[in-house]
């Protein structure tokens, strides 16, 4: 038989009928989220002028993801993930609504955005566990690594496309419309997941009080060697090089005097990066080697934040952000497959809230400190010294993971992930020196 054409394998996700209609949904969702993300940092730093604040309302914005996710992964194992991704997604568009009544009527003040800021930090403190654990039933075990590179992938789609429709919009007609646009965009997601066939789920234990179940979640993940090296890999990042994109709009205005304009067109570049490394990553039939990834894709992007960050000519830091897109979806990819590959469905919702935690939560922080330290050193300054803490950390990663990959092949082996003999998998695994883990389906 003929082998399958390269496309084929790397969009084979969407030969699942429930996979197409959330792609599409979500790409025209995501196109207004990132369209909401440009015009909203604008308008915050048109209204105050100060980074400070920035990183406030970035801080508002991303913190209940950090306290709350427990929560959410508790009631995307307990409950149908199906509707509870409905409900998110409707609550969105309605604060994306009230977000644009607002700012059309000229009645929107800073603390109105604080607000609606940490009200959309809520949802998706719901949202994210139940999205990224819902992946799974809409495509099955064998296609769940190609569902998550192909939502990458769609993810970063968008974020090449919004910030460049944002920016042309806030410079022509203001903030407000790029608002309505995000909130009308849900209407599409929310159509598609209502139009799904999803099979009965296995019956979920509900036995036992919340806090039980939350702390089986974090203690599974504190005792899983494998899990645990990749989060807190991805915490120290969010926390102190993904501050950067706060930061934007003080490059775009400051420091290149390119206005709302050159804030969508950096955002728009470093999208492009973002999607070069979901589709590498979509490429891809097997886990092993990913670990490798992670390590290497954390260096490049600290390398590569230490370049934008002292680049004087805009165009030759919109380029380096080509880069730095790629590494960091590379990174987070390649995480996200290796920790669902390892978490076993009954847990996988509160694994991923916890990696919610880590990739958003951690955010928050980092904005926070991103807006304050820039306020008093420059924001060059600040994106660089997060550049240096990613390198130090995907060396120490780097030189923990290879005692850790026996263990990640044993998880993978026991949630049935791989194909083939394990007996064979393991000699030629052992033999390449590559990572921990057999080839998938």
């Amino acid at each position: 038989m003929a082998e399958p054409s390269k496309l084929a394998i790397t969009l084979r996700a969407l030969r699942h009928r429930n996979f197409r209609l959330f792609f599409a949904g979500q790409l025209i969702s995501l196109i207004g989220t990132w369209m909401q993300t440009v015009a909203q940092s604008w308008l915050v730093y048109r209204l105050t002028g100060s980074s400070a604040l920035l990183g406030m309302v970035g801080f508002a914005g991303q913190v209940p993801v950090f306290l709350i996710s427990p929560l959410g992964g508790l009631i995307a194992d307990r409950h149908s993930r199906q509707r509870t991704v409905i409900a998110t997604q409707t609550s969105a568009m309605v604060l994306a609504f009230i977000f644009a009544a607002l700012t059309l009527t000229g009645s929107i003040h800073v603390w109105q955005i604080f607000v609606l800021a940490a009200l959309l930090g809520v949802v998706n403190a719901f949202d994210i566990p139940a999205r990224q654990a819902f992946l799974v039933e809409m495509v099955g075990r064998e296609d769940l690594i190609n569902a998550i590179a192909l939502n990458s992938s769609m993810f970063n789609s968008a974020r090449i496309i919004g910030p460049a429709i944002a920016g042309i919009l806030v410079a022509a007609i203001g903030e407000g419309w790029c608002f309505f646009a995000n909130a009308v965009s849900y209407i599409a997601v929310i159509i598609g997941l209502f139009l799904m066939n999803i099979p009965p789920a296995a019956a979920r234990v509900r036995e036992g009080s919340a806090a039980r179940h939350i702390i089986e979640g974090f203690r599974f993940v504190a005792h899983t060697g494998p899990i645990r090296a990749l989060l807190l890999l991805l915490g120290l990042v969010s926390i102190t090089g993904m501050p950067y994109a706060v930061l934007m709009p003080i490059f775009a205005d400051k420091i290149f005097h390119a206005g709302a304009r050159g804030l969508g067109i950096l955002m728009g570049f470093s999208g492009v990066g973002a999607l070069m490394g979901a589709l590498a990553l979509a490429t891809r039939r097997e886990v092993r080697g990913l670990g490798r990834w992670v390590a290497i894709s954390c260096g490049v992007f600290g390398a590569s934040l230490i370049v934008f960050a002292f680049a004087r000519s805009f165009w030759l830091a919109a380029a380096g952000l080509v880069p730095v897109g790629f590494a960091m979806m590379t990174q987070m990819g390649a995480s996200n497959t290796l920790i669902q590959t390892m978490a076993p469905d009954r847990l996988r919702g509160r694994v991923m809230s916890i990696y919610s935690m880590m990739f958003m939560g951690m955010a928050p922080v980092g904005a926070l400190l991103a807006g304050v330290i820039a306020e008093r050193f420059g924001a060059p300054v600040t994106v660089a010294v997060g550049g240096v803490i990613a390198i130090a950390g995907s060396i120490a990663f780097g030189l923990r993971w290879p005692e850790l990959r026996p263990e990640a092949r044993q998880l993978v082996l026991a949630q049935q992930m791989v194909a083939g003999d394990p007996a064979e998998e393991v000699t030629a695994q052992g033999e390449a020196d590559s990572e921990s883990t057999p080839q998938a389906h």
